[in-house]
């Protein structure tokens, strides 16, 4: 295997030299807002995962790749990040169940990659002064740093439009019926739904009539990326649906819910990105170990009353989970469905079902 000497260079000025993976960069560079990720497996899922679109992922466990990729845990029907970055890739993999290596998935999705730098300095960095863009590639340090400073991050950029499905699409043969946004969903949650409904997939900028006229029991709101204030259209949609169905959203659904309520959101200093943050439900007390990947949150304060708090993160006491109090719908900020991660909260998919046959749980 031929070596190809790559840098990393974060807008900072920082400089991680290792050696380029994946597929070829156009003119030697990739761009995008740089984030880590602390899963201890599940690479592939993270990869393939829409809510990563804009970003450079960064995997805190130093050996990826050791039991290879196949298509059935593909999380979405291609990867959508702008890059992967790791300590070890494993040269070779091991699994009865891989039809392919990580490199090869990156190489036929088109993303380049870095391997071979000190990815704890580099979370490091990113721990302390927040995710920040960055570039990686072939080219020199010089065209690295400005591709770095030039590129603008997530803040206020739509990049569900570049994730959400063209047109709509059933999936599963559930006994309920339910309308999911897809604005960046994943494959894990449509097959955990598919056990309690029917879904009907639509693009994120279906309208509320649209959806009514469907005459679904339930609405999903998906997960996806970036910035929930840059998609104005969404919140308006769920703004009409709220009370008219009931709602469930996850991750970037459970944003858009509450800016369309009147909530504000904030973006964190460098995010959630992971399978074991501890968030507590306050109403039981139980702790649930968490897949996390996120890097706005919900302003619980700015919603005037509107809701009850259901989940708490104790990591930080950020809010991850809402009840609204005026009509059938609830959220949370962390990932039920895991693909990668725990499953201590899948509870909550039957308390959707709950929700669309009983109108509460």
């Amino acid at each position: 295997m031929t070596i190809r000497e790559a840098a990393l260079v974060l807008a900072d000025g920082s400089v991680f030299e290792g050696e380029a993976i994946g597929a070829d960069a156009s003119s030697g560079i990739s761009t995008g807002e740089v984030v880590f990720n602390t899963v201890l497996s599940g690479y592939q899922e993270v990869v393939t995962d829409p809510s990563y679109a804009g970003q450079i992922i960064t995997f805190t466990y130093p050996h990826i790749g050791n039991y290879g990729t196949n298509v059935a845990d593909d999380e979405s029907r291609r990867p959508y990040c702008r890059g992967v970055i790791v300590r070890d890739l494993a040269r070779r993999h091991s699994n009865y169940r891989a039809e392919q290596s990580l490199n090869e998935l990156l190489k036929k999705s088109g993303i380049a990659g870095i391997a071979g730098i000190d990815t704890r300095r580099l979370t490091r960095i990113l721990r302390d002064t927040g995710a920040m863009p960055g570039a990686f590639g072939t080219a020199s340090h010089s065209e690295l740093l400005a591709a770095a400073q030039a590129e603008k991050g997530t803040d206020g950029v739509d990049l569900v439009a570049t994730v959400t499905t063209d047109q709509s699409y059933s999936f599963g043969n559930g006994p309920l019926k339910v309308v999911a946004y897809d604005f960046g969903i994943k494959t894990t949650i449509l097959r955990c739904l598919s056990e309690i409904a029917t879904i009907e997939v639509v693009p994120a900028s279906t309208t509320a009539a649209e959806v009514l006229a469907r005459q679904p029991h339930g609405v999903f709101l998906s997960n996806g990326p970036g910035d929930p204030a840059a998609v104005p259209y969404a919140v308006d949609a769920i703004r009409e649906l709220v009370g008219q169905v009931p709602m469930f959203g996850i991750c970037l659904g459970h944003q858009l819910l509450s800016r369309a309520l009147g909530g504000s959101t904030y973006k964190l200093p460098f995010g959630h990105h992971g399978g074991n943050h501890p968030v507590q439900h306050l109403a039981s007390g139980h702790v649930e170990i968490t897949s996390q990947n996120h890097n706005f949150c919900v302003d619980a304060e700015s919603l005037g009353g509107r809701v009850a708090v259901t989940h708490l993160n104790l990591n930080d006491q950020t809010n991850e989970g809402m009840r609204v109090l005026d009509a059938p719908a609830f959220s949370v900020q962390y990932h039920p469905e895991a693909g990668p991660g725990p499953h201590d909260s899948r509870y909550l998919f039957e308390q959707f079902a709950q929700l669309m046959q009983n109108g509460t749980f």
